[in-house]
This record gives structure tokens, C-alpha cells and sequence, in this order.
């Protein structure tokens, strides 16, 4: 009797640890819903800014912190399925760290998880927020206006190549709120300089191969690109036929001169990136999305690659380069 008393007794001894264990709460997930490509070395540098800011916020992946990571590979008409899915996880927060496509889709997905964007356009005209000081609903997050520094990017175009006539516009029709935005935004811009603008559609790989053979046979003068998901995973081909037809092109992002495009105006995205990880981590602290007001940049970055202004035979205004904060040689 004894001996079996003591058998039952081990029993439970061991298995307390096990209920304990079972019964510690889980990880908090953050679903990370992303428009572009999941290359591994692209997603690594996409993703550390926003771990940096979920780590200040004292999450670390893999510690305390699960994240669920969707792409859409640049097809955005898959977006809403993995908004879907991220929303049957029952993940904590669904975090986009840039991407107005990604943040639609997870707005529409949900009322009730907490939603932290980062967004190029005014996310109170996309609905995603009631304001900037005080968004209400389950959203919030940081604004980085790629949008609205068009005229100003075209400006700097302008001034780079004044014999400029005729400008090519790529844009991606898959996105088609922001391309109709863009294209009133530049045509406007473009009149009041007395440019010539063609819109160039792409929305794939191959696509992007056929605007620029349109915009050499068009004869164009310089190319504007859209800020776009897609695009930004494309920077590399982007640079390569830019070089390869000798068009000057001006980006929204500095991710572009860094791959070897000509030149770029516009805000950060890797502060918004590191801003919406800061959110997501208050939010898994407690804080309601509805108490977070909506991010704006403070500083707007002017940089240009000198190695391929020489390749297209262009000479930098010395006033551009004085303004310049980032100058690859």
C-alpha cells in the first residue's frame, strides 16, 4: 500500500511542472501584413527597424514576442486573404509597417484587433483613422506623406535636368486609389513648370521591362517614380534600366540611390518602420490604439548617387549637392 501511495505521489510530483507549464500564458503574437516581395535578405532589412522599435518597447521576438509574417509578393489582390487569416490567429496586433494597400486591408479585416500602419498617404481621407491628435477606432500609426512631396520631387527633377520637356510617371495600377491621387498630383505640379507628362502602368516584373521600352521609344526626358510597395522591392531592376536606356530618374526613398537610382526625396522609411514597432509594443503594454495620435515626420531626405549622375553624364548643381543629406560617391 505504501509503496504504491508513494508511486501516486511521484505521480503528481511530476506531473505538476506540466500543468504549470500548460497553464503559463502564451506569447503575444504580432501579425506583420507586408505588400511586397518575402526575399529573406529583404525582409530582414524590411523587418529590423520596426524589431528595434518592439524591442524598445520591451518585445523581443522569439523571448516574449511571436510574430506571424503575411506578404503578398507584390500581388495586392492577395492582401485581404491574408488579413483574413492573420484575424482567425487571433494575433494581439496586426502591424503594417509601410504600406497603404496593407493597412486598407487589415482595417477592412477588422474592427476590434488593434492596427498599427505606416502610410504614405493622409490616412483620415483613407478612413483609417477619425484624426491624427485623436484616431479613435482600433488604428493608429505614422504617416511618412510620400504622397504629397510630389510637386517638391518633381521639382527637384526639374532642377537636376532643366532641359527636360517630356516626363515619363510610373505608377502601379494595382493600387488604384494612390495612382489616380499621383497622377492628378503630378500633372498639376508638372503644368505649373511647363512639363509633358506620360503615365507608364506596372505592376510586374515583366510590366516594369515593357514601361521602359514605351518610355525609350517615347522619347522621354527623365522618369518620376510612384512611391509603391512594389516598386521599392523592385529598386534594383528599376536603377539597372534607368542606367541601361541613360534615363535620369528621382525616387521617393533613399533605398533607391542606395541600389543604384539617381536620386531621391521624401521621408524615411525605416523611421516609420522603427515607429510602428514602438506602437505595436505600447499597444501589447496596454495602451489603446484610439490614445496613440498619429506620427508625422520631422525631416525629409535629399540623396543622390554621384557614381551614376557621372555614368548618365549629368553634372550635379551645386546647390542640390549642398542640400543633399546623403551623397554616395
Amino acid at each position: 500500500m505504501r509503496r504504491r501511495e508513494f508511486i501516486a505521489g511521484l505521480g503528481g510530483a511530476v506531473a505538476w511542472p506540466m500543468v504549470a507549464r500548460a497553464q503559463q500564458p502564451a506569447m503575444p503574437v504580432v501579425g506583420v501584413l507586408d505588400a511586397g516581395a518575402t526575399a529573406s535578405v529583404d525582409r530582414e532589412q524590411y523587418l529590423a527597424p520596426f524589431l528595434k522599435g518592439l524591442a524598445e518597447a520591451g518585445y523581443m521576438e522569439g523571448r516574449n514576442v511571436v510574430l506571424e509574417y503575411r506578404s503578398a509578393d507584390g500581388h495586392y489582390d492577395r492582401l485581404p486573404g491574408l488579413a483574413a487569416d492573420l484575424v482567425r490567429r487571433r494575433v494581439n496586433v496586426i502591424a503594417v509597417p509601410s504600406g497603404t494597400p496593407a493597412a486598407l486591408a487589415a482595417k477592412e479585416a477588422t474592427s476590434t484587433i488593434p492596427i498599427v500602419f505606416g502610410v504614405g498617404d493622409d490616412p483620415v481621407k483613407l478612413g483609417l483613422v477619425a484624426s491624427f491628435a485623436r484616431p479613435g477606432g482600433n488604428a493608429t500609426g505614422f504617416n511618412f506623406v510620400i504622397g504629397e512631396l510630389l510637386a517638391k520631387r518633381l521639382g527637384v527633377l526639374h532642377e537636376l535636368v532643366p532641359g527636360a520637356g517630356r516626363v515619363a510617371l510610373l505608377v502601379n495600377p494595382a493600387d488604384a486609389q494612390r495612382t489616380d491621387s499621383v497622377v492628378r498630383d503630378v500633372d498639376a505640379a508638372a503644368h505649373n513648370i511647363g512639363l509633358q507628362v506620360r503615365v507608364l502602368n506596372a505592376s510586374t516584373i515583366d510590366e516594369i521591362d515593357e514601361a521602359f521600352a514605351t518610355l525609350v521609344r517615347g522619347r522621354a526626358d527623365a522618369l518620376l517614380v510612384s512611391p509603391d510597395g512594389f516598386f521599392n522591392r523592385r529598386r534594383v531592376q528599376l536603377a539597372v534600366l534607368a542606367a541601361r536606356h541613360a534615363i535620369p530618374a528621382v525616387y521617393g526613398v533613399r533605398d533607391y540611390v542606395q541600389a543604384g537610382g539617381l536620386m531621391s526625396y521624401g521621408t524615411s522609411l525605416a523611421e516609420s518602420r522603427y515607429q510602428v514597432g514602438t506602437y505595436a509594443g505600447r499597444i501589447l503594454n496596454g495602451t489603446k490604439p484610439a490614445d496613440l495620435p498619429v506620427l508625422q515626420p520631422t525631416k525629409f531626405e535629399l540623396a543622390i548617387n554621384l557614381s551614376t549622375a557621372k555614368a548618365l553624364g549629368l553634372t550635379i548643381p551645386p546647390t542640390l549637392l549642398a542640400r543633399a543629406d546623403e551623397v554616395i560617391e
